[in-house]
């Protein structure tokens, strides 16, 4: 029998649901007296009336939280279940377990209002579609969303205290571990706190994390890694795991926490998606917590290396590592004019472009320079600044590589240890096995023979190796002389062979932060170096140009030179005083002799009586004179001799092209000049000269 008025024999009709839920998979595990007393709602069921084929249990919910209804799929189908009416009452020991939000309980207390579903816990039975019921309810769901806030904000303030003094017991990484008294130690087996070691020297050698990749999978060397039970294996390594070496600044003895932050997705905002911060914005930072393998000032280099190994000019205006492209500054040069990272076209010719207001508004490239010049006054002004340096290079590189020898010998040397332990091991479980056991005898004799397969074959490896050392580079007296005093015989190793382009650019940037680049004129460009620390150089660069009318002085060098061809000046002469005086020619730094020749033959300023009267031969014309005749250039007639429209031989021994002096000869002129006729052709018989 029913014991309230709200129960009507319709409601007995139809289904009573008994909504079960835990919020977590540990709730569920260890809050079992919880668990039996919304499983006891049975009887609460059956005292309310309904009989025991209309009782139902959705458990589907069991360890899902209730602040969305996203994942939860026994309340999706409870929805339903009311929608169409199958529902005439939902038990749950409390309303919380139906939902903790408030967008998701209104619509079901609506819901259940249309479809007269009554709604019932421990304190009572209530009725959505009553003013008493819909009231109540709400009041129980506001109340619920703000206990589960409160609980949050509790539990995530003492998460946060016990954070700021670094004794949270994150997730370490492996070759750092916890003892039995909660203190974290360096992980007891040298071989993986080496292996972590030979990681960061190895990056702060190459500077890159694939190039530490690299020299690991040449060396067949294996990274430790946490499996999902927390025990060390060993595995290939993948640049993945190489950055999570690297990045992690549990290594550097730091507690860290709020490295990321949780952002609704763009395209489901109900879905979070985890973003990595800037290690300025990582919320709490406690130093000195852990053992550290490097220290925090390293940590902060490395981090800073990894930024800038990023060739992403236009978005992050970072550098990238140093590459074999001909460019010396790729990376470095910046836009005077707007600001933004220069790219580099090779495409005719080595070039520095300004394409970020291209891409980003379709506007015209915003400069565009040739690379040549401006990289050779930037390594001269290199040169200029390290001219006074005097170091020991050669020592210093032999005993570097001399330590990576000794580092990678140690770590071929502890993984063989490895590998003989682990077939003691196996062959130890093999000799304790009971050999009537056959199964587990067979098993643990396969795993023996793999174990000694796998140290024989490193053994042979290491053998190997051992038997062809590393040969350190033996240089002459010479060599080891400019490496002594690399900064005044820097300029000659560098247009040696011995400088890769990529360590040409290392090189120039351990001495300049950027470089800034802004074009005055058609033939300068303002180049500026800013050098590490803040100090600047700046001078104009000349670039070649088309056409003398390009330079800035271009006039005025033009006039000097009709005036010195005017008194009879040799070219060469009148090229060298010009250059003394900063003039140049427009594809060269200096006044070339053919320059000044041209410019003297265009104002008619010859140096021979022969240069002022073309040649004259009895019974033939030249091509000057066909020229002058029919109104046309002496290039025009050319360029069809060439292409086979003019058809003529050249005299066999004046060495030119010579034609009949006769009307029919610029009458067939005429007609190719109209287009009358597409092909002429001339047999010229030899001539003597006036």
């Amino acid at each position: 029998m029913t014991n309230s008025d709200l129960i009507t024999p319709q409601h007995l009709l139809r289904k009573a649901i008994i909504y079960v839920r835990q919020s977590t998979p540990h709730q569920v595990l260890s809050n079992q007296e919880s668990l039996r007393l919304q499983y006891a709602l049975q009887q609460r069921a059956l005292d309310l009336g309904w009989h025991p084929e209309q009782i139902e249990i959705n458990d589907t919910d069991l360890g899902m939280t209730a602040a969305t209804a996203e994942h939860r799929a026994g309340f999706k189908d409870l929805i339903a279940r009311v929608t169409l009416g199958e529902v005439g009452l939902i038990l749950s020991y409390e309303v919380t377990r139906l939902s903790r939000n408030c967008s998701d309980w209104y619509p079901l207390l609506d819901l259940c209002g249309y479809k007269h579903c009554l709604i019932a816990d421990r304190d009572g039975i209530y009725d959505p579609a009553s003013p008493n019921g819909r009231l109540l309810l709400g009041l129980k769901g506001q109340l619920s969303e703000m206990e589960l806030y409160t609980i949050r904000a509790r539990m995530t303030a003492g998460l946060l205290n016990k954070a700021e003094r670094g004794q949270l017991a994150l997730q370490l990484p492996v070759g750092l571990r916890r003892d039995g008294s909660g203190v974290v130690v360096k992980d007891p087996d040298r071989e993986v706190q080496a292996r972590i070691e030979l990681v960061f020297s190895t990056f702060l050698r190459l500077r890159a994390a694939t190039k530490v990749l690299r020299t690991f999978s040449d060396e067949q060397l294996e990274l430790p890694r946490r499996d999902r039970f927390g025990d060390v294996v060993w595995k290939r390594p993948k640049i993945a795991m190489i950055l999570a070496v690297l990045k992690n600044p549990a290594y550097a003895g730091a507690f860290v926490y709020g490295r990321s932050r949780a952002l609704p997705k763009a395209t489901n905002p109900a879905q979070l998606t985890q973003k990595r911060l800037p290690l300025a914005q990582w919320r709490i930072r406690v130093n000195d917590v852990y053992p550290a393998y490097i220290s925090w000032e390293t940590f902060e280099q490395i981090q800073a290396m990894l930024q800038e190994n990023y060739a992403e000019y236009d978005r992050n205006k970072s550098r990238g590592i140093p590459r074999p492209g001909k460019a010396l500054l790729h990376g470095l040069v910046s836009c005077g004019e707007c600001g933004h990272k220069l790219l580099v076209q090779y495409k005719g010719g080595t070039r520095y472009l300004c394409n970020f207001l291209r891409q980003q508004y379709r506007v015209p490239v915003c400069q565009s320079l040739p690379a040549d010049p401006i990289d050779a006054w930037v390594v001269a002004a290199f040169f200029e600044a390290i001219s006074p340096v005097e170091l020991d290079v050669y020592a210093q590189a032999v005993a570097g590589q001399q330590q990576i020898h000794a580092q990678l010998d140690q770590a071929h040397r502890q993984h063989l240890e490895r590998l003989r332990y682990k077939t003691s091991l196996a062959e130890r479980q093999f000799n304790r096995v009971d050999p009537d056991n056959r199964l587990v005898a067979a098993e643990l004799e396969k795993r023996w023979e793999a174990a000694l397969v796998e140290v024989t074959q490193a053994e042979a490896d290491y053998s190997r190796q051992l038997e062809q050392p590393v040969p350190f580079p033996a240089l002459s007296a010479e060599l080891q002389a400019a490496f002594t005093n690399i900064g005044q015989k820097l300029p000659q190793l560098w247009e040696q062979d011995i400088l890769t382009q990529a360590q040409k650019k290392a090189l120039l940037r351990c001495l300049i932060d950027k470089v800034v680049l802004q074009k005055e004129g058609r033939d300068r460009v303002r180049v500026r170096i800013v050098w590490k620390g803040g100090e600047t150089t700046t001078r104009e660069v000349p670039i070649a140009v088309g056409a003398l009318a390009d330079l800035a002085g271009g006039e005025e060098m033009e006039r000097l030179i009709v005036e010195l061809s005017a008194t009879g000046g040799a070219d060469e002469m009148i090229a060298e005083q010009l250059t003394a005086l900063g003039y140049r020619s427009p594809m060269r730094p200096t006044v070339l002799a053919s320059t000044v020749k041209t410019i003297r033959l265009r104002h008619r300023i010859f140096q021979k009586r022969s240069q002022s009267h073309p040649q004259r031969v009895r019974g033939l014309l030249s091509v000057s004179r066909i020229a002058e005749a029919v109104g046309v250039t002496p290039h025009w007639i050319y360029d069809r001799i060439y292409n086979g429209t003019i058809q003529v031989s050249k005299d066999p021994q004046r060495k030119v092209f010579l034609f009949p002096d006769a009307p029919a000869t610029l009458e067939q002129f005429q007609a190719l000049k109209t287009g009358v006729r597409r092909t002429i052709t001339f047999d010229v018989p030899p001539s003597r000269l006036d």
